[in-house]
């Protein structure tokens, strides 16, 4: 598996990197648009500032839209990255969609839901996914389970319906539908996401909820077994404020399992974190706290502190490198690597 991440990455990267010398990754034919983007990462992570480890990261996003008219467009988008890989499936997301000017979007076929889509995470300088199934854990390793994404995930492995609003300076909102999987009966979600960019200072604010019925063997985090439950319910709000060069973040995310069989695997996640730019510079430091099995009175809970100090320069439109010094599971890392975005 490790091999196959190495390749993986490193296939991303030396496209990334083609990317840079000025070949072209978008292409115009008609009405038809088709085009590629995403990211590599390498770089290597010191656990307890000793044995250094391998950092491998890629995402590739593949899009081609048919534009009929200046209302109308159809497309189909497929996404694969390092977590994909590492789960051993062929693609992140793979779906269709029809878009309406000034109406919304229907998107349908495996993808993230309307919730995750609209949330808000942390600011993160550095290069170890802090708000998607963070590396630091696989690197670091848990003691018990911890919940990763801050924000709602329910998987996107299953064929899904989103249909969500035209974006407008305001507010955006939508709703996914679920049902044809084998790890549940069905599974709901809504979200908005609320913004003010008219003045100095900006703020987008999001909301989300999610309901899952019978979840059966059901695991979106990695870090987590797998939840068999009557239902599962889900709660997210996420903020970010940006003042000039300044953006603060807040975010939290409650799991409820009724029912559940097995390991408490429910939970809590909430983090809060701010950055800074100036020229090509970036800084951040962030904070995510997560505590599984807390609702059982009948079990210890796990709890896991994470902190992250990264620092980020932008050598140019494609290539930048980064460093992170921070802790986990009480103990201190030190990471840095670069990433070739294309």
């Amino acid at each position: 598996m490790k091999n196959k991440i190495l390749v993986a990455s490193m296939g991303a990267m030396f496209v990334a990197l083609g990317a840079s010398k000025g070949y072209a990754l978008s292409y115009r034919a008609g009405d038809f648009n088709f085009a590629i983007t995403g990211y590599g990462t390498a770089g290597i992570i010191e656990p307890n500032f000793e044995k250094p480890d391998f950092i491998g990261d890629f995402n590739a996003r593949a899009a081609i839209t048919y534009n009929p008219n200046d209302s109308h467009s159809f497309g189909a988008v497929y996404r694969m990255d390092e977590i994909a890989l590492y789960e051993d499936d062929w693609y992140h997301e793979a779906f269709g969609f029809w878009q309406w000017r000034g109406v919304g979007r229907i998107e349908i076929g495996m993808t993230d839901s309307v919730s995750h889509k609209l949330g808000l995470g942390l600011p993160d300088a550095g290069g170890m996914r802090l708000n998607n199934d963070s590396l630091i854990y696989r690197k670091m390793g848990v003691s018990g389970p911890v919940i990763a994404n801050p924000e709602i995930t329910n998987g996107s492995e299953t064929p899904r319906v989103n249909l969500v609003a035209a974006t407008n300076p305001r507010v955006q909102y939508g709703v996914s539908v679920a049902g044809f999987g084998d790890e549940y009966d069905y599974n709901i979600d809504a979200g908005i996401k609320i913004k003010h960019s008219a003045s100095k200072t900006k703020y987008a604010l999001s909301l989300g909820a999610s309901f899952m019925n019978h979840p059966d063997n059901f695991s979106t985090d990695t870090f987590t077994p797998s939840v068999t439950a009557d239902w599962r319910g889900q709660l997210y709000a996420g903020l970010n404020i940006q003042y000039n060069s300044w953006i603060f973040g807040l975010t939290g995310r409650a799991i409820y399992d009724h029912d559940a069989t097995g390991p408490a695997v429910d939970g809590i996640v909430a983090g809060t974190g701010v950055s800074y730019d100036l020229l090509n510079y970036t800084m951040s430091l962030s904070y995510l706290f997560s505590d599984t099995g807390i609702w059982d009175k009948d079990i210890k809970d796990y709890d896991d502190h994470t902190v992250v100090a990264s620092f980020r320069y932008k050598y140019s439109k494609f290539i930048d490198g980064w460093t992170s010094v921070g802790m986990s599971r009480g103990e201190p890392f030190l990471a840095a690597g670069i990433r070739l975005t294309f």
